[in-house]
C-alpha cells in the first residue's frame, strides 16, 4: 500500500526525533500515563510531556481524560496507529 504524502510527512516528523519515535512505539496498542512512557523509554518525564503535546498537535496521540490534572491517559489515534505500523 502506498502512503499518502501527508503520512510520509508525519512519519518524517516523528523519525527526526528519537523522543517522538520512542514515545509513539511505547504507546503502540497501549494506554499509558506520561510517567509510564518515561519509564519504558528512559526519557525524562518533562521531555515526555513536551513530546506528547507535540504529538497531540499533529493528531497522532490523544488524551482520554484531559479534565484531570494528574494521571492523564494517552493513546494513539487512528492516524498514530497507522504511522507506528510504517515507522520501520
Amino acid at each position: 500500500m502506498e502512503l499518502s504524502d501527508e503520512m510520509l510527512i508525519e512519519i518524517s516528523y516523528v523519525k527526526i526525533s528519537k523522543y517522538r519515535t520512542e514515545a509513539m512505539k511505547s504507546l503502540d496498542g497501549q494506554v499509558k500515563i506520561p510517567s509510564q512512557i518515561a519509564k519504558d523509554t528512559d526519557i525524562r518525564t518533562n521531555h515526555v510531556s513536551k513530546v506528547l503535546s507535540e504529538l497531540k498537535e499533529h493528531e497522532l496521540v490523544e488524551c482520554i481524560n484531559p479534565e484531570v490534572r494528574k494521571g492523564k491517559l494517552y493513546r494513539l489515534t487512528d492516524k498514530g496507529n497507522e504511522l507506528v505500523k510504517n515507522l520501520e
